[in-house]
């Protein structure tokens, strides 16, 4: 947020007291304050009483007289997660504040935006067999989903079959009289009056697809047919309502991040996110999440929707799990025939059952290099004649999918054929958008142009197909999931894992086709939003089976068990159908069986990220502002390791002419006896040696470190990214680290 506009009033002079200094300072008019987080740690010994501390953070603000009348500037007192608190201030009472003795670091906030029948089925969870009952369908584990509230009457958030909430539960249910139940055990509103969802709805898909029930005859429109359910499906769900429409505000996410911690959630998701920064610099979801960790508490986030650009990243930090997207094997499907009988397969949600088959009129707005229309946008087909016609759109231009439908409609279109920019290949969605659409890849759209300009009279139609099970080319990633590299830590590779997030069947308020049965009402969306609390529900699914696993145990788990490969048996492709790189896919696609069975385990202590933190180059000020605590990177306790040192489960360094050596310990949560051999997949111009080859273990929870060296082959390629990874393989488990290396000079 930067600085508003409106010039300082000088009201009056207050007598403003400071540390017993008596010094005048003029009142500041409202509207010329901005949200500032202020971090601060006590001097002496913590504060013990929630009161006290409240006190002492007041002690920072400027005084006030009461004839004034002036509302209080304080707006959120954290405890938990973060040890300071938000307040409306200007530059000026900031800089004063800075004098101030407990100070530590100031900055305006900064807003964050938002970024199922089959997916469990495509994920390998089925009913009575496998990995649901072997993790108890998540039971007594609370996933905490921080969004834009729940709708509580959706049957997806019955308690039927539901066990009461742990004894540890200290929520509370904040929906204007209506009781949560043992499903949807809290819910608090951090925005307004109460934690209902708002417009947007994005917090009762996320919430849904994490753990809501069982639900028989799931659809919509009546496509994707079947049971419905979240991934975890008897975890509890606490929901804490952040978020506008599209917006979040940085000091009401640390307040419910606070809450939720506090209220004694197992697992935060979180599918907002913003762009990149640095940890303890306008990264309010970094900071929360690293109080959060430290109070054993695993947090997931959405890569972001960023995608297919190379460092469009959002939620870098090791702490954290960064999810991307990918499709699963069900598609909505649809056919665009044209006049000339080309037949293009595309996706489509909104399905009519009388559409015409015969050829209507086809047009394309931008044939007049009028980019607006191109895009479909707002108004931009007024001076167009498509009425009864099939409109061609072009994917982006900054509005969307809906938006460019209900243009369309509003100009009296009969239906719409989207295409893709060359950037998103053939990554397509299923939506729902208000008109018969198509939904088709830019290699089809390229074509569909062509045939537009060679003929007087273009002409098509479009035949629903409806629901296709079985598609081998899923995963595949989404266009829009963002990529790597980790802008604010190059030596973190990030994204960690995708998951499904590509036309998900999740819980909407009401029912898209008017049906008056708004309690079994489902939509269908795409975005890593929907990966998200995939990866939540994973993590709740491990934290039942495995209740002493720390939050990097459980991110181990899921990291090292991720399959390369899709259905066909082949790397997973990205949107150009080529190989997704590492950038891409992180660690690989969740796999869910053999994250609740790793063999081996990467842990990770938070002095270990002090240590991290120290390496980063950061100062023991801003390692302050992340960790609650006075830092001396110098010292005999903390001393700053290179950011590939991490004991994390994947590897990203640079290398040029001097050699690089790193280690890592794993830990055996496997049998007892065991073997582990070294398999090592090459790098291009790298060569890779590790000691030992083989470990040999004789006891669960036994440590051992192995080492790894990378040095260069040659010097023709610099700037270049190349990947590989390491596995250590037994006869029932395979440990894998994707490895990236930059080639430097």
């Amino acid at each position: 947020m930067g600085i508003m506009s409106s010039p300082i009033i000088a009201c009056m002079c207050l007598l403003y007291v400071i540390n017993g200094m008596l010094n005048f300072y003029p009142a500041i008019a409202q509207n010329s304050l901005q949200t500032y987080i202020v971090h601060v740690l006590p001097a002496g010994e913590v504060l013990g009483q929630s009161q006290d501390l409240e006190r002492w953070y007041h002690s920072f603000l400027p005084e006030t007289t009461a004839s004034l009348n002036e509302p209080s500037r304080m707006i959120r007192a954290y405890r938990t997660v973060v040890t300071g608190f938000a307040a409306k201030l200007s530059s000026e009472e900031v800089e004063e504040m800075e004098k101030k003795d407990g100070f530590v670091y100031a900055r305006p906030q900064k807003v964050f935006s938002l970024h199922t029948t089959h997916s469990p089925n495509f994920l390998g969870l089925h009913r009575n067999i496998g990995t649901w009952p072997a993790s108890n369908y998540g039971k007594g584990v609370i996933i905490g989903v921080l969004d834009t509230g729940i709708s509580p009457g959706h049957v997806s958030f019955s308690d039927e079959g539901m066990p009461p909430p742990p004894a540890k539960w200290k929520g509370r249910c904040e929906l204007n009289g209506i009781s949560c139940n043992k499903k949807l055990i809290g819910a608090r509103n951090f925005v307004r009056d109460t934690a209902f969802d708002n417009s947007s709805r994005h917090g009762t898909l996320t919430a849904s697809t994490a753990a809501g029930n069982f639900v028989k005859n799931a659809n919509a429109f009546s496509q994707a047919k079947g049971t419905a359910s979240g991934i975890a499906p008897l975890a509890h769900l606490a929901v804490y309502k952040v978020c506008s429409d599209q917006t979040c505000a940085e000091s009401d996410m640390l307040a419910a991040m606070d809450a939720a911690v506090e209220d004694g959630v197992d697992v935060l998701s979180l599918s907002i996110g913003a762009g990149s920064s640095p940890f303890y610099e306008e990264d309010g979801i970094a900071i929360g999440a690293f109080g959060a960790m430290q109070k054993g508490i695993f947090v997931s986030c959405a890569a972001g929707n960023g995608g297919p650009f190379n460092s469009s990243l959002s939620n870098e930090a090791p702490w954290i799990l960064t999810v991307g997207a990918s499709t699963i094997d069900r598609n909505i499907r649809a056919t665009a025939i044209l006049g000339n009988q080309d037949e293009y397969n595309g996706a489509s949600i909104f399905l009519p059952r009388d559409f015409p088959s015969t050829l209507l009129p086809l047009i394309y707005p931008g044939t007049n290099g009028n980019e607006t229309s191109a895009f479909c946008g707002p108004g931009s087909l007024d001076n167009i004649d498509v009425i009864g016609k099939i409109v061609l759109c072009e994917r982006g231009g900054g509005v969307g999918r809906g938006d460019k439908g209900q243009t369309v409609k509003d100009a009296g279109g009969a239906a719409m054929i989207l295409i893709n920019q060359e950037a998103d290949g053939y990554s397509t969605l299923a939506d729902s958008i208000g008109i018969p659409a198509i939904h088709l890849s830019y290699d089809a759209g390229q074509k569909i142009k062509a045939y537009i300009n060679s003929t007087m009279m273009p002409t098509a139609t479009i035949s629903f197909k409806g629901t296709v099970i079985g598609v081998k080319s899923a995963p595949m990633v989404a266009s829009f999931s963002s990529r790597g590299p980790n802008l604010a830590s190059p030596g973190i590779l990030k994204p960690d894992i995708i998951g499904p997030g590509v036309s998900i069947l999740a819980a909407w308020p009401f029912s898209l086709d008017n049906n008056t049965n708004t309690k079994v009402a489902f939509n269908i969306a795409s975005g890593t939003s929907l990966s998200c609390p995939h990866l939540s529900g994973i993590a709740a699914l491990v934290k039942s089976a495995h209740p002493d696993w720390s939050p990097a145990m459980i991110k181990s788990a899921i990291m090292t068990s991720a399959s390369q490969c899709n259905l066909n048996r082949s790397l997973i492709l990205d949107e150009k159908h080529q190989p997704a790189d590492i950038y891409a896919i992180g660690a690989g696609h969740i796999n869910p069986s053999r994250a609740l069975d790793p063999g081996l385990v990467y842990d990770i202590t938070t002095d270990d990220y002090i240590a991290y933190l120290c390496g980063l180059g950061y100062t023991e000020q801003q390692i302050a502002v992340i960790t609650r605590r006075s830092i001396n990177c110098h010292g005999s306790e903390f001393t700053g390791v290179p950011e590939a040192q991490l004991n994390y489960p994947s590897f990203s360094i640079k290398l040029g002419r001097t050699a690089s050596k790193y280690s890592r310990t794993v830990t055996n949560v496997g049998d007892a006896r065991s073997t582990y051999n070294l398999v090592l997949e090459r790098i291009p111009g790298v060569d890779i040696v590790v000691q030992p080859t083989e470990l040999i273990f004789t006891e669960v929870n036994r440590q051992m470190t192995y080492t790894i060296f990378f040095s260069r082959k040659e010097f023709t390629v610099n700037g270049s990214y190349v990947e590989g990874s390491i596995a250590w393989v037994s006869s029932k488990h395979i440990v894998r680290s994707p490895i990236s290396v930059k080639l430097i000079v």
